[in-house]
């Protein structure tokens, strides 16, 4: 860990305070749907709108944004996206109803993508061959927010400024750290098919062609199509879990609002502490090793969330839930940046070109409980787990100082 902390720059920092900024307000947020959902008169077929809308939109402006990330100023855009991250933040603090609450969820995800997700690419590069270990590292920053999220939501409602104050302390902190990232050059690991980077600040529509032709042929390869399948089906058990968890607890369960805060807390705040664990442990463990013991423990323990009836007995199935889905966004993301080397912001491209369909996945959640009901939606997501167990690679690979020791006793580089 002290090795760790000793590779956190004032670059590197600046990047995790921008992830944590994200996942606090998307931590806030979902913590306050009952809120919203009150507030606005919503519906569930609304709230699925509004969870997966913004990104059906934002899948066709961010591949744009990636390869542009790869080929042109990333510090423009990562700036530039800041600055309409805060906007959104502005005017979600303001809306009135469903139509200017999705307004606002509609900049707030290509916006997210332009700040947050080249900043993550800016990270991989700055050490390309830590990605598992780095991206342990965002995803610990990002934990810290989403569980920060839920109790900064119960101290505005207890100070009396609600959701829409803390919305209105989110658009200023986002100028903050806009402004505190204007010093920084960030590094761009550009490459077209032929090798080469375009001089540094320059594009052309000859760059911006190659790095297009480079996306779509690396969404022909299989390593990164596992990759990228796996990281969309992990997310029923990581966001999509999420964004109807306060919903679950209140209109299924029967809880109060504030008895639904804290089962977000529970599942983030566990989350947390596996992150933090997450982090020294990759220094020993290959990933998808852990990977793997922890996908049958998820098998396991959701069903066994959705059927105990007692909300003590749920909280704690909750917290071991948390706990044991650490890491998956963190590994198969990284291992989709080791599958694309020099193509860390067209990884942004691919991951939106491909992910379009997922986008739709709260949509159909949202439309299968307003028909069926919440707590029968709610078993859908049990498909996440079952795909990971299906397409994680087989035969183990465990790390040995500093090589890669392969299941037959073969050693690769690591």
């Amino acid at each position: 860990m002290k090795k760790s902390l000793r590779r956190l720059t004032p670059f590197v920092l600046t990047l995790l305070v921008i992830e944590f900024l994200d996942e606090l307000v998307y931590g806030t947020r979902e913590a306050a749907w009952p809120l919203i959902r009150d507030d606005l008169g919503l519906t569930y077929w609304q709230v699925g709108l509004l969870l997966g809308m913004p990104n059906v939109i934002a899948s066709l402006i961010e591949p744009v944004i990636g390869i542009l990330g790869d080929v042109w100023k990333r510090r423009a855009l990562v700036l530039g996206g800041g600055i309409f991250f805060a906007l959104a933040a502005l005017l979600t603090a303001v809306s009135g109803n469903f139509w200017v609450f999705m307004l606002a969820s509609i900049i707030f995800a290509p916006a997210s993508g332009a700040l947050v997700t080249l900043s993550q690419a800016a990270l991989m590069d700055d050490e390309p061959e830590r990605h598992e270990q780095n991206m342990a590292r965002w995803t610990f920053a990002g934990s810290i927010g989403v569980v920060a999220g839920p109790l900064a939501l119960g101290a505005a409602v207890w100070i009396g400024i609600g959701w829409r104050g803390m919305y209105t302390l989110f658009g200023m902190l986002t100028f903050l750290v806009v402004a505190s990232a204007w010093r920084f050059r960030f590094p761009a690991g550009a490459r077209d098919p032929e090798g080469s980077a375009p001089p540094e600040g320059e594009t052309s529509p000859l760059w911006f062609r190659a790095g297009l032709r480079s996306a779509l042929a690396a969404l022909r390869r299989r390593e990164v199509l596992r990759w990228l399948t796996l990281l969309e089906f992990s997310d029923l058990m990581l966001d999509v879990l999420l964004g109807f968890l306060a919903l679950y607890m209140v209109d299924v369960v029967h809880v109060s609002p504030a008895q639904a805060g804290i089962a977000v807390a529970v599942w983030t705040g566990f989350g947390l502490l596996g992150d933090f664990l997450l982090i020294p442990l990759l220094e020993r463990v290959r990933g998808l090793a852990y990977l793997r013991v922890s996908v049958l423990v998820e098998l396991l323990l959701y069903p066994l969330f959705l059927i105990v009836p007692s909300l003590w007995a749920k909280l704690a199935v909750l917290a071991l839930l948390g706990l044991f889905n650490s890491g998956w966004y963190a590994i198969l993301q990284g291992k989709l940046y080791s599958s694309m080397p020099g193509q860390s912001g067209t990884v942004m491209t691919v991951g939106n070109i491909f992910g379009l369909w997922a986008s739709l996945i709260p949509v159909g959640l949202g439309a299968l409980g307003e028909r069926w009901g919440l707590g029968t939606a709610m078993w859908a997501l049990l498909l996440g787990p079952i795909v990971l167990f299906i397409g994680l690679p087989r035969g183990g690979r465990m790390k040995n100082g500093g090589e890669t020791v392969e299941a037959g006793g073969e050693h690769t580089p690591d």
